[in-house]
């Protein structure tokens, strides 16, 4: 690392005698070589512990009343146990035409799936105008939310937010004894 060079001594006088005078060179080829190697490491771990994110639609402001069209809207209501409530379009629409019900989380794909195929049919939309909208309950766990997420990406939505649960929805759910 560090190399002692001793230089031979002169004098101009006999018989003094002088000291010696070493000199350090220091070999900074290791030091070098440790910081190419930090910096790579650095490089890399930051390149590869990059946050992934994802693009959730939200209505502006603190006002939640973002009108989606009633046949192109699918509400999911995460509950407890893996169990989830859905509805189409408009809760009190849905409540009269039966189009409501509960489902195991597995069963969240062929929802989605059946839903867009309806919208295939229908001429005035497409598969691509299709809003999810999902409302957690308070029993509902993050393991059930992320699991609707991955159906989103799965089935590439293009429309989904998250919504509080409303008070008409809250009493629905109360008296069909779902929470």
């Amino acid at each position: 690392m560090a190399e002692q060079i001793q230089q031979p001594t002169t004098g101009q006088r006999k018989g003094v005698r002088r000291a010696k005078r070493l000199s350090t060179r220091i070999d900074l080829t290791p030091m070098v070589d440790l910081g190419f190697l930090l910096i790579t490491f650095f490089i890399l771990t930051t390149t590869w512990s990059q946050a992934s994110h994802m693009r959730m639609h939200l209505p502006a402001g603190n006002d939640n009343t973002t009108i989606y069209g009633e046949s192109t809207a699918l509400t999911l209501i995460p509950l407890e146990n893996g169990k989830i409530f859905y509805y189409h379009g408009n809760l009190g629409k849905a409540i009269l035409n039966h189009t409501y019900g509960t489902i195991e989380i597995q069963g969240v794909r062929n929802l989605i799936i059946q839903k867009q195929l309806a919208l295939d049919v229908n001429p005035k939309y497409t598969r691509e105008d299709l809003a999810l909208i999902v409302k957690p309950s308070t029993q509902s766990i993050y393991k059930d939310i992320v699991a609707v997420m991955d159906e989103v990406l799965i089935n590439e939505l293009q429309h989904y937010s998250f919504v509080d649960l409303s008070p008409e929805e809250f009493l629905f759910l109360q008296q069909e004894h779902v929470l």
